[in-house]
């Protein structure tokens, strides 16, 4: 049976190399950093890394490291179950409340990753005589989170509050018991920040809640580092976050859903991702502890990061190149075709800058784009190396 199967599958995977969109694995031979070594999948050797979610350089920070290593003697390897049977201990609660804290809500539970808190909420919280409203560009984790759901489905175009406000209206009239605006905190493609104070007022003009997917915020936007609610003051009213403790939080894996306490309570007792999956390592928990200890003492971080993206800006936009506008660590190079943003993707990587082409179907067709990602970690150094490198490889793109 599986032969013609091979076939099909093969004739799908030449195809996918055929449009350019094939996705390579670059392996590499050191901890995440600002600097890695690619030991496959490109030039081998030493490279500036401008395509992680390391937004703080937390992944390799001595403290950091230093917490794990502590965790893995006191709390040990991993739980081998499921939170509500054996696999809750004082490091997960303890998360979970400083988390709560921070974020500046009632309660948090933790996931193995937000793909999966977003996965657990909508089906719990959503019947069918529930609707809910997503903007157009928000996360795959979101979209098929809500397919999950029985709720009605509506969707806006990307931050266009006239368009939510009619899908509001819609919802309305269709008798919809709950309505739940969604949307990412900021959208990774394009870098760009939703706009939460518009949408919390929507929300209580037309009596509804509002959940934003934080992943790529939380840690270092706002001036506490709390992500786009703290940043647009709406930190009372939003009533659902989700987020990540693998990008900017350390970086390893994990999510949650940091909400009112109602919501929290129920997502403990129905939520199939909770329940069905093995409790986040311990080691994890205790190093995302760490960073949070790191995050409420200082802001360097977050001002070095802030420096290093204007930088990175202010040079690419002097030299001729077309980045979406913001102020975001995400800063989209935006190429169009497909084949030129991977070609000098690979230009770059020869010249020692390790960054991703992106295109369709992950952006719209005529999109394509390298996505730069600053980090902490990076140097002024390195900034201007990321820049020069980006000048001499689209001259001999354009040779």
């Amino acid at each position: 049976m599986f032969d013609s199967v091979r076939d099909d599958l093969r004739t799908t995977l030449d195809e996918i190399r055929a449009a350019g969109l094939h996705k390579p694995e670059r392996v590499i031979g050191t901890p995440q950093s600002a600097t890695v070594n690619v030991t496959a999948g490109g030039r081998p050797g030493e490279v500036l890394n401008f395509c992680a979610n390391n937004y703080l350089g937390l992944a390799d920070h001595p403290e950091v490291l230093a917490a794990a290593h502590e965790a893995l003697d006191r709390w040990g390897y991993g739980m081998a179950s499921v939170r509500f049977i054996c696999g809750t201990q004082e490091v997960h609660k303890e998360l979970e409340a400083r988390l709560s804290a921070f974020l500046g809500q009632e309660d948090t539970i933790l996931y193995s990753s937000c793909f999966d808190a977003n996965g657990g909420v909508f089906e719990t919280l959503l019947g069918a005589q529930d609707a809910v409203i997503s903007d157009a560009l928000n996360h795959a984790s979101i979209i098929d989170g809500i397919r999950l759901s029985k709720a009605r489905r509506f969707r806006y175009a990307n931050r266009d509050m006239a368009d939510l406000e009619r899908q509001l209206k819609e919802a309305a009239e269709g008798g919809a018991r709950r309505t739940l605006i969604v949307t990412d905190g900021v959208f990774s493609m394009d870098g760009h920040v939703a706009p939460l104070a518009e949408i919390c007022d929507l929300a209580d003009r037309h009596g509804a809640m509002v959940m934003v997917d934080d992943s790529h915020a939380v840690g270092f936007v706002g001036t506490g580092g709390r992500g786009t609610p703290e940043l647009h003051g709406v930190m009372d009213r939003v009533d659902i976050l989700t987020g990540t403790l693998g990008k900017a939080l350390g970086g390893a894996s994990g999510g949650y859903v940091a909400a009112r306490a109602e919501i929290v309570a129920l997502l403990r007792q129905r939520s199939r991702p909770y329940l069905f999956s093995n409790t986040l390592a311990p080691v994890i928990a205790a190093a995302s502890l760490k960073v949070l200890d790191l995050l409420e003492s200082a802001d360097d971080l977050r001002v070095r990061l802030g420096e290093n993206t204007a930088l990175f800006r202010r040079r690419m936009t002097e030299e001729g190149f077309d980045i979406l506008p913001g102020d975001h660590p995400i800063a989209p190079v935006m190429i169009g075709d497909a084949s030129r943003a991977g070609r000098l993707a690979e230009l770059l990587l020869e010249r020692g800058v390790y960054v991703i082409g992106f295109s369709y179907p992950v952006v719209p067709e005529g999109q394509a784009r390298i996505r730069v990602q600053l980090s902490a970690a990076h140097s002024t150094e390195d900034v201007h190396r990321a820049v020069d490198a980006f000048v001499a490889a689209r001259a001999e793109l354009d040779a």
